[in-house]
């Protein structure tokens, strides 16, 4: 012990008692300060250290036991055979290496038979059955003695309470993993949130916290399932000969077993079976964190034996971590195509999930305020699959002294127009959407829509490349395009352009509330549009209105109200308005009708069949100016359907319930008798 450096002592102290005090928190707290990735490094350093200094090994080292002897509430159960953790294998060639000390140990130049079973991410139990009934059941704890948990256990559906069928021993053993799937992990975590509770980090913390809760009324609430991995008959020798037909004779006693469990010759068929579950993985229903591979054949498991914590015979080959620990350094704002404002995390850049990343989202300001994020803070990253990455948890224990909290900018960082947030909304958005940048492309793309200004000819991959090539800004920049200019673009003739050019033009004189529509002002729809285009009558009406005055618009309450008034207060998007005007777009005006002018005020119809004189759309917008809402379905409410050729069920229910029903014409002559132009 002399010859070993002091820094090495120290530095072997220090993870040791870091590793304890992981152990602390993960088993007993079920609060978890590092990552799992983060743990492996340091276990790993430890082992490293103590076999190049053995003289430092102890016996009361984390390399020499399993998991944590941790102090509950829980009678503690002592396992009559020890369970065991298992070496993880980070890579192929350390693959490769168990393979090869297996086939060295055993004396065998041939290839070895495995079994590659599913690494779930939960926690490993053990059941005792006496007489085909479980009578107890417990964690594993240290390896040696774990926690008596049976009647959480019992509330759990997918363990039997008694095995089926015959021929199982008087006393058994069956052991398996504990896990909760995404799917009820994801309710869960938003079902404790809605009540102001504390959220589980990952699937696997909240498997271990609830089958440690003290009300087992609480754990059989929670969406727990367990799959079997190995047998250990305790009283009797029954096994067969290899461990894959021991899972099928448990899964006959009435156990789950992962349906995703293979047989491989050799370590290249082992390495083929990771490639493809890693590539299955983010499908799964479940989480997996790694592949186990196990000798097959018991006989060769009894000969290959176990060192003091692991078995000799099997391995974890672990997937990429998909939770990191890394640093918050800046949070900056990003906005989208629709204008919502997302908070987004710079970071320290750390590899998680296979990938290097810098970035990672915080959703909005009531996540932020969730977690607590302050810039400085050590948080845990995910990344799963193609999901972009995200923060899950913050370690305020790590928190630098004055580490300033993060606050939502009151300007777009784009435009510079007002950032706005409507009570009761989580989402903040900029409210330039004519004019912001970063909307461009969405503002342009609904503005140019059959249902707004009709311009026929101007898809997504015109919009895009129009933006791109910098000939178009705003809207307004539209009217501004030439035929020239439009037929130098990929794909782009000189027809197709004097086609697009007319089309822009015949656009320039829409009615009101078209052209409301087409200004893209959030919650303003075609129907609301059209509201309050008959009630105000003007634009210039509609953009002085108070939100009080708003809202006297039928189905206008205060959120939309609210983006109405913003929208109309920014003066980028006067600027675009008043740059429409001046590109030629005149809206036409609407006479105010009185509710005694709109004879069909209050009054539902339906239009049914097909008209000759105009189109279904046509007949809508005539209704509507008389007062009339327009449903697509019949019912007593029902004022009148109108009923062209080939009418169908809607107007076989019109005569069932008694509804007036009008053709063609006696619509068109309703509309002249009240002035409307047919």
């Amino acid at each position: 012990m002399t010859n070993v450096p002091e820094t090495i002592r120290k530095r072997v102290d220090s993870l040791r008692a870091t590793l304890e005090d992981h152990n602390y928190y993960y088993y007993v707290q079920d609060d978890p300060r590092i990552p799992d990735a983060e743990y492996d490094r340091l276990f790993r350093e430890l082992q490293k250290l103590e076999a190049e200094h053995p003289e430092l090994a102890t016996e009361d080292s984390p390399t020499r036991r399993v998991g944590s002897s941790a102090e509950t509430s829980f009678e503690e159960v002592t396992h009559r055979l020890p369970m065991l953790s298992l070496d993880n294998a980070f890579s192929e060639d350390e693959l490769r290496d168990f393979d090869h000390r297996v086939r060295d140990r055993l004396g065998e130049d041939g290839a070895i038979e495995y079994v590659c079973e599913p690494k779930l991410d939960g926690l490993a139990v053990s059941l005792h059955y006496e007489n085909g009934t479980l009578t107890r059941a417990a964690t594993r704890g240290d390896g040696y003695t774990g926690e008596d948990i049976t009647a959480n256990i019992r509330t759990i559906p997918s363990v039997p309470l008694k095995l089926r069928g015959s021929g199982y021993p008087d006393l058994v053993e069956v052991r398996g993993e504990v896990y909760m799937p995404r799917a009820g992990f994801e309710k869960l975590n938003e079902r404790l949130a809605e009540q102001g509770e504390k959220t589980f980090v990952n699937p696997r913390n909240a498997a271990a916290g609830s089958l440690r809760q003290k009300k087992s009324t609480v754990t059989a609430r929670r969406p727990l399932e367990l799959c079997a991995y190995s047998m250990a008959v305790t009283d009797e020798s029954v096994l067969p000969e290899t461990h894959w037909d021991s899972l099928q004779l448990v899964r006959d006693w009435g156990f789950r077993i992962n349906p995703e469990m293979r047989k491989a010759e050799g370590v290249e068929a082992c390495l083929d079976a990771y490639n493809e579950l890693m590539a299955k993985r983010d499908s799964l229903p479940y989480e997996i964190d790694g592949i186990v591979f196990k000798v097959n054949r018991l006989d060769l498991q009894q000969e290959l034996g176990f060192v003091s914590r692991a078995p000799r015979w099997a391995i974890a080959h672990k997937f990429p971590a998909q939770e990191e620990l890394t640093i918050i350094e800046d949070v900056e704002f990003q906005v989208g195509r629709t204008g919502a404002v997302t908070p987004v995390a710079r970071l320290k850049p750390v590899f998680v999930g296979g990938v290097t990343v810098s970035n990672a989202t915080l959703h909005n300001m009531d996540e932020i305020r969730r977690l607590d994020v302050h810039i400085g803070d050590t948080v845990f990253i995910r990344r799963a699959g193609d999901v972009i990455p995200q923060v899950v948890k913050v370690v305020p224990e790590k928190r630098p002294a004055m580490a300033p909290m993060v606050e939502m900018p009151e300007h777009c960082p784009v435009c510079g127009s007002d950032i706005v947030q409507i009570e009761g909304e989580a989402v903040a958005r900029c409210s330039g959407g004519l004019y912001c940048p970063a909307q461009r492309k969405e503002a342009i793309r609904h503005y140019a829509s059959r249902k707004a200004m009709d311009i026929e000819g101007l898809g997504d991959r015109l919009i895009e490349m129009l933006v791109d090539e910098g000939m178009v800004s705003t809207v307004a920049d539209l009217y501004r395009l030439t035929k020239f200019q439009i037929a130098s673009l990929e794909r782009m003739g000189d027809k197709s352009a004097a086609n697009l050019v007319a089309a822009i033009d015949r656009s320039r004189e829409p009615v009101l509330w078209r052209f409301l529509y087409a200004l893209g002002i959030r919650e303003v729809g075609e129907a609301t549009a059209k509201g309050l285009a008959a009630h105000f009558g003007t634009l210039e009406a509609i953009s002085e209105a108070d939100e009080e005055s708003l809202q006297t618009v039928p189905d206008v309450g205060p959120i939309v109200a609210g983006h109405i008034r913003s929208f109309f207060d920014q003066p980028h998007n006067q600027e675009t308005l008043a740059a429409l005007k001046e590109a030629g777009v005149t809206w036409q005006e609407e006479q105010v009708l009185s509710v005694d002018e709109q004879p069909l005020s209050g009054q539902t119809w339906v239009l049914t069949g097909t008209l000759s004189g105009m189109t279904r759309d046509e007949a809508k917008e005539k209704l509507e100016q008389l007062g009339a809402k327009v449903a697509g379905s019949v019912s007593r409410k029902t004022a009148c359907v109108v009923a062209g050729e080939a009418a169908g069920s809607k107007l076989t229910k019109a005569e069932q319930l008694g509804v007036p029903v009008l053709d063609e014409a006696g619509l068109a002559d309703l509309l002249r008798e009240h002035g409307v132009e047919v």
